[in-house]
This record gives structure tokens, sequence and C-alpha cells, in this order.
């Protein structure tokens, strides 16, 4: 397995990027990054709190930034947040510098898993799970767009689509065509 390995994780909140991200980056033996966890660092508060003193405007300018940043490193997994995709210049980035994974789920997957959340500030309405259809709605293509790979994460475990995504990447390695998509 090269070292060089630049991977990053995209799809709606709730998909698994985190929980995904750190098993692939342990297995793949490279750091784990999280564009989140990065933002919130830098800005010393909860991206939650940072929308809404200064909205989303301000929050994709730093995302944009902290991206570019994150992705001029030599290898990682990095999860990235839901709306990464939205402004073109992160799509450029992200398709440029690393292999793209996009993990697929159904909005009632996501809905499953986030409908006790309260740290996204983009499902924080009366209706998240229409939230949810919107955001799949708007974002899904952007992700196909870039996504080298993708793998549903409805059913599968994360330890299973942590397994697929690593085959694939460890087959790119080796010279060879990495498998078409999967839809386990």
């Amino acid at each position: 397995m090269s070292r060089d390995v630049k991977l990053a994780l995209v799809g709606l909140p709730g998909s698994g990027k985190s929980t995904i991200g750190r098993q692939l980056a342990q297995r793949l033996g490279v750091p784990f990054l999280d564009s989140d966890a990065e933002i919130e660092a830098r800005l010393g508060t909860s991206i939650r709190a940072y929308f809404e003193q200064h909205g989303e405007a301000a929050f994709r300018d730093i995302e944009a930034q902290v991206l570019q940043e994150l992705c001029e490193r030599d290898a990682f997994v990095l999860a990235t947040g839901g709306g990464a995709v939205l402004r073109e210049a992160n799509r450029r980035t992200l398709k440029q510098a690393c292999t793209v994974v996009y993990l697929r789920a159904s909005v009632d997957d996501l809905w499953r898993r986030l409908r006790h959340d309260t740290k996204r500030p983009l499902l924080q309405v009366p209706d998240a799970q229409a939230r949810l259809r919107q955001l799949h709605a708007e974002r899904a293509p952007l992700y196909e767009e870039i996504a080298d790979i993708a793998v549903d994460t409805g059913r599968p475990s994360a330890r299973a689509v942590t397994r697929i995504i690593a085959m694939q990447v460890e087959l790119a390695d080796q010279g060879t065509d990495a498998a078409p998509p999967t839809d386990s």
C-alpha cells in the first residue's frame, strides 16, 4: 500500500464520513483528518455557534480555506463537511488533490441516524426530515460529479464499508483499475 494515498470522503451528514474515515485511515496507515474538527479548532467555537453568529456564507469561506490547506498535505483520509461540495472551488480542490469517495445513503437511513442530532446547524429546523430530502436533492448530483468511488452506507456496517473502500484503493494502488462503484 502506497503511503501517499489521499482520500476525501464526501456525503450527506450522517453518511459515515467520520466513522469510516477513522477506520480507513487506520487500515491504510495514514493520518485521519476531519475538516469540521479542524474548522472548530481554528474558530475556537462549534460550527453551529459560528453559523448562528456569522451565517453560512462566512462559514463556507473558512471551510474553503481549510480544505485547501488540508489537501496540500502528503497522505491522509479526510472526512469533509457535508456541504463542502457546494462551492465549485472546493469540488475542484478535492478532485485534483484526492481520490474522492462518495458515501451514499438514502434519506431514510440518514434520518434514522440523525433524528436526535442537535449539533448539525442545517438540521435544526421544524421538519428536519424534509430538510434532509432537500439536501439530498441538492447535493447528491455534486457528490456524484466528483466521486472516483461510490459506496452505499445504508445497510453494511462501517467495517464492511471500510473494507470495500480499502480494497478498491489497494487495487488502484497496484495499477489495476478499481472495481466499479459498488452498491453493497
